[in-house]
């Protein structure tokens, strides 16, 4: 992996960043968005902020969780929350590409290989979706005729779950994949992506993890429902529903536009538009509500993602004795690492 190639895009994402921040200021006419920023009750900011602290310590442990069922032993705590929340730095990559940081790191600190952790990463997704699309339901009975996205996202995971649990299927995909000149040579490292998908893609595992996920998400809903209340919303389970159908769809529908850095644009439309439909807010007001529930719930991980990225690699380039296993302990072999694992 290319550090040098990945700040690259790091800075585009920040330059999209501010061009967002542009054209929400031109949508609101910028001396209304200076006013709804000066009316916000800034004191319920901390808990924003607290709650998004909250959302990344769960999808830690679900990353510990993933960790240990693909046989990843002796890391040390510390350094898999560097690795963890290093790849929160990356997350507004195109793609979010450079959230495979997280597997190039580990590699790097505890030896592991990168085919074996990746697909962490598609495990996360598709237990963030299904929480999505849960906490989103009750809205689509109640504001939304959005069934055709839901249904797309709720039969897409199942399909990926399905052929990834069926070794038949998954083994012929391979040997049709082995034919294919520039690709079988790869077969080996493919053959270890997929078994780490088939022990993390168990059935008990996604149960369990989507309900993780859904304890994650909904400290972002009450984030924004705090954020709702600041910019003068009277607090109500109603207000509540929409927070968890707003939010919810809006991230969906950055998910899905996937080439777009953190869903930039995408979200932050959803998010405004959506609170000036459903919350009969102003488009100054609903725009302020997007810049602050974006800024704790994206840009302050971001923030955190930047320093622990910068904390860890000073640590490797200051031991690069130990650079293969900061755990001094080398990453067991595919068989060691699935014999134990649930199934």
């Amino acid at each position: 992996m290319n550090l040098r190639s990945l700040r690259g895009k790091l800075l585009l994402s920040l330059l999209l960043g501010v061009l967002v921040f542009l054209g929400l200021s031109l949508y609101a006419d910028f001396a209304d968005l200076l006013a709804s920023l000066g009316d916000f009750q800034w004191a319920l900011l901390p808990a924003v902020l607290a709650l998004s602290i909250m959302n990344y310590v769960l999808r830690f442990v679900k990353w510990q969780f993933y960790l240990r069922l693909i046989g990843v032993r002796g890391l040390r705590v510390v350094d898999s929350l560097l690795i963890y929340w290093s790849g929160l730095g990356m997350v507004i990559t195109p793609g979010k590409v450079g959230e495979w940081l997280k597997s190039y790191l580990l590699r790097e600190v505890h030896g592991t290989p990168l085919m074996r952790s990746a697909p962490i990463l598609i495990a996360e997704r598709l237990t963030d979706s299904m929480a999505l699309l849960i906490l989103a339901a009750v809205g689509l009975f109640m504001f939304g005729n959005l069934w055709q996205a839901y249904m797309v996202v709720a039969v897409g995971s199942l399909a990926l779950v399905m052929l990834a649990r069926h070794r038949p299927t998954a083994t012929l995909v391979l040997r049709l994949v082995q034919r294919v000149p520039l690709v079988s040579r790869f077969l080996p490292n493919l053959e270890e992506f997929y078994e780490s998908t088939h022990v993390l893609l168990a059935p008990w595992s996604m149960l369990l993890m989507t309900g993780l996920s859904v304890c994650s998400w909904v400290c972002e809903v009450l984030a924004f429902y705090l954020v709702l209340l600041g910019l003068g919303q009277t607090a109500s389970p109603e207000l509540f529903v929409k927070a968890s159908f707003i939010l919810p769809i809006a991230t969906l529908a950055a998910a899905i536009v996937f080439f777009m850095p953190g869903g930039l644009g995408v979200a932050e439309g959803g998010i405004t538009g959506l609170s000036q439909v459903l919350v009969d807010m102003s488009k100054s007001t609903a725009a302020v509500g997007t810049l602050i529930i974006r800024f704790g719930t994206l840009w302050f991980g971001v923030l955190i993602g930047l320093v622990a990225l910068g904390l860890l690699s000073r640590r490797l380039a200051l031991a690069p004795e130990e650079t293969p296993a900061l755990s001094e302990m080398a990453a067991p072999s595919r068989a060691e690492a699935m014999g134990d694992a649930p199934r």
